[in-house]
């Protein structure tokens, strides 16, 4: 289910894939009538989840777990994304948080829509399986500066695992080194300082025993050519094909580095348009660069809102 090569590449948009912590009960409501949802329903058939039911039925404790959020998120970032592209609408640029650097990469063609499912079951389950073997959460910083970065160098037990943005980090730890965080966050240079709600410490090493099977799983799909641009989580560069089975294997406990990538962006870049769910990409570019429109997919009216 490959986006239609029918729909001119746009130079100056950027598709931006929301990560796993943007999914909330009912998410997929406003699209179940649309004839993309097509996309649910062969994900459920190829990984065996009820993925439809994630989408509208599952309560918050269900939709939230690992392995449930990536899966869900992941089909309904490309229901919105194959919506879009049936306006005739298809950015020349695409840019994932974590889990939704697989959703850019399958909506690229990179990935195949099977393979791409396969992908997020099997590392939404060993992401699962690594945070019950070795508890951890991960922690919200804002308003630090360069120093107050520096100052979480020699912390013991975290690491950073999201640069969202300029003095805007999330560290991932075990529960006693972010609780000593929490406390102490204003002396080590930072404003505010917010814990997530989230099933483990992700990109971090505490992440490392799910490596095996992550590298298993992507050993075994097969990787395309596509004229989209993907620019990487992990080092904020353009890469193709098979280059990318390293580069999601090491995004698995290396920090994920949005500002960088969304840096990266060509001059050309004047809108961006984010998949559902969720708007919380949205608001992170804006405070990276600047942009003449941004666009929010929250229901299929809204791809109609996406100028060509």
């Amino acid at each position: 289910m490959a986006a239609s090569d029918h729909a001119a590449l746009r130079a100056h948009l950027v598709g931006l894939f929301p990560g796993q912590g943007s999914i909330a009960p009912g998410a997929g409501e406003p699209w179940r009538a649309s004839p993309h949802w097509r996309v649910v329903d062969r994900v459920s058939e190829v990984t065996g989840a009820d993925v439809g039911h994630l989408l509208i039925d599952a309560d918050e404790a269900e939709v939230i777990r690992t392995d449930n959020a990536q899966l869900a998120t992941f089909a309904l970032s490309l229901v919105a994304f194959h919506t879009l592209v049936e306006q005739g609408v298809r950015p020349q640029f695409h840019l994932g948080h974590s889990l939704g650097e697989f959703s850019a990469l399958t909506a690229a063609g990179v990935l195949d829509l099977e393979d791409g499912a396969r992908l997020i079951a099997a590392r939404g389950a060993a992401m699962a399986r690594a945070a019950s073997e070795r508890a951890g959460s991960m922690v919200a910083l804002m308003g630090g500066d360069d120093d107050a970065r520096r100052a979480l160098v020699d912390l013991a037990d975290l690491w950073v695992a999201n640069i969202n943005g300029t003095g805007q980090l999330v560290v991932s730890g075990t529960r006693a080194a972010l609780d000593d965080l929490l406390e102490r966050h204003r002396e080590l240079g930072w404003r505010r300082a917010a814990p997530l709600a989230v099933g483990g410490a992700f990109h971090s090493p505490l992440m490392a025993s799910a490596q095996a099977d992550l590298d298993g799983a992507l050993a075994r799909v097969t990787w395309h050519d596509s004229d989209v641009t993907v620019i990487a989580n992990v080092d904020a560069a353009v890469h193709h094909g098979a280059q990318w089975r390293d580069l999601l294997s090491r995004q698995l406990t290396e920090p994920v580095d949005f500002l960088g990538a969304t840096l990266a962006l060509a001059d050309t870049v004047t809108t961006s348009v984010e998949m559902a769910p969720g708007a919380v990409l949205t608001g992170l570019c804006k405070r990276i660069r600047d942009f003449d429109t941004q666009v929010v997919l929250s229901d299929p009216a809204t791809t109609q809102g996406v100028s060509l």
